[in-house]
């Protein structure tokens, strides 16, 4: 077992090659989760016949990197990316429902990127959005751009001399927030569960974004991929991009206008909150709504 890394200063060293994440024990009751074996439904009843999602499962150890940011190990599988039978709105963007392999297991952080993990890469720079200060460093990063999430990946990689660390893309990004689960959400189709799973649907007077990890996680250990803060990730987006159906690694399109976010937020309609609901911004836009979360390819 490792002790906590003492706090980094504002400017860190680079850490020597291979240092990046490490085998840990320290998420104390919460660990024995993690490690248990993932449990998946054998059959799902999806997009109008009977579906078993196809997954491998990992028994891999969580690890941590040098700035204390958890990695849940993402296994590699197949899922139908899209809006299927339980879905609620029109579907505009979120449809056809098309079958995506995703052929390499992965890295992701259990939560959002905190202000904490922020400050100690970037330094001590100042995002507003959160209403609630207290646990400050634990809130999820907000009113970042997609281009200030993309400069964060690329100050970790520099900090731990490594090229690993990269946005998820918006294919893995879904296929991890379902962790085998056909539903709308993936804790179900009943949004009356909410409550349990995610913050959400608070409104932007009464609402705020919430320390990260209260709530409980997925299938694949992963809190937060429903609600608090909208995720930035790395495609492109364009309407009719899933009329394409490609069916092994999606990256989206080569170019556009906007970036695609994903997850909803404490503020956003309950809807925005399902597993395949899509949102765009320009990547210059800043909102106390949106922030990410970040993959490791090993």
């Amino acid at each position: 077992m490792l002790a906590s890394p003492k706090p980094a200063p504002t400017k860190a060293k680079p850490a020597p090659a291979g240092a990046h994440l490490s085998k840990v024990g320290r998420l104390g009751p919460l660990s024995a989760k993690f490690f248990c074996p993932l449990v998946f439904s054998l059959m799902a009843l999806a997009f109008g016949f009977v579906w078993a999602p196809k997954i491998a499962l990992a028994q891999t150890p969580i690890v941590t990197n040098l700035v204390d940011m958890t990695f849940v190990w993402v296994p590699k599988g197949r899922f139908f990316m899209g809006a299927g039978p339980g879905f609620q709105g029109d579907g505009l963007y979120e449809r056809p429902a098309h079958e995506v392999s995703v052929t390499k297991g992965f890295r992701l952080t259990r939560t959002e990127v905190t202000t904490e993990q922020w400050n100690r890469v970037m330094g001590n720079m100042k995002f507003y959005g959160a209403k609630n200060k207290k646990d400050q460093g634990q809130l999820p990063i907000s009113d970042v751009s997609w281009h200030d999430a993309l400069a964060f990946v690329e100050r970790l990689n520099e900090l731990e001399g490594t090229k690993k660390y990269r946005l998820p893309t918006e294919a893995e990004w879904e296929y991890a927030a379902r962790a085998g689960s056909a539903t709308a959400y993936f804790f179900g189709d009943d949004p009356k569960l909410m409550a349990d799973y995610a913050w959400c649907g608070e409104g932007f007077a009464e609402g705020s974004a919430h320390p990260v990890g209260l709530k409980k996680p997925n299938a694949f250990g992963l809190v937060d991929m429903a609600g608090n803060v909208s995720e930035w990730v790395q495609d492109w987006f364009s309407p009719d991009y899933y009329a394409n159906k490609v069916g092994q690694n999606p990256k989206g399109p080569s170019g556009g206008e906007e970036k695609v976010h994903r997850g909803g937020a404490y503020a956003s309609d309950p809807k925005t909150c399902q597993s395949a609901w899509r949102e765009t911004d320009l990547p210059t836009v800043r909102s106390v709504n949106i922030g990410f979360r970040v993959a490791y390819d090993e």
